[in-house]
């Protein structure tokens, strides 16, 4: 596994929710036509995934529409209260 190489102009780094040495980075690679997901930890890199950039759009798509549903739950659940035990609703993804 190679060791951190400096990240692309166009690209940024994401921390692990659960902390640590964990990240996650995206890079552009224009040149290529690809955007590269890449797994970090302690500055090695631990895999990745190159998504062509007619790709992104869905993958766009797909986060908004659980950001969007996550939102709605959150706010739901606030509305609700602590003590409320309905069933918080489920999404599922197609292909």
């Amino acid at each position: 596994m190679a060791t951190a190489r400096p990240l692309p102009e166009a690209g940024s780094i994401f921390l692990d929710a659960r902390g640590g040495d964990r990240a996650l980075r995206v890079s552009w690679h224009h040149e290529s036509g690809l955007v590269v997901l890449s797994l970090w930890r302690d500055n090695v890199c631990a895999g990745s995934f190159r998504l062509a950039v007619d790709e992104v759009p869905d993958l766009i798509d797909l986060l908004r529409s659980g950001l969007d549903t996550a939102y709605d739950v959150t706010t739901s659940n606030r509305r609700r209260g602590p003590h409320d035990t309905r069933a918080i609703p489920r999404v599922a993804h197609g292909a």
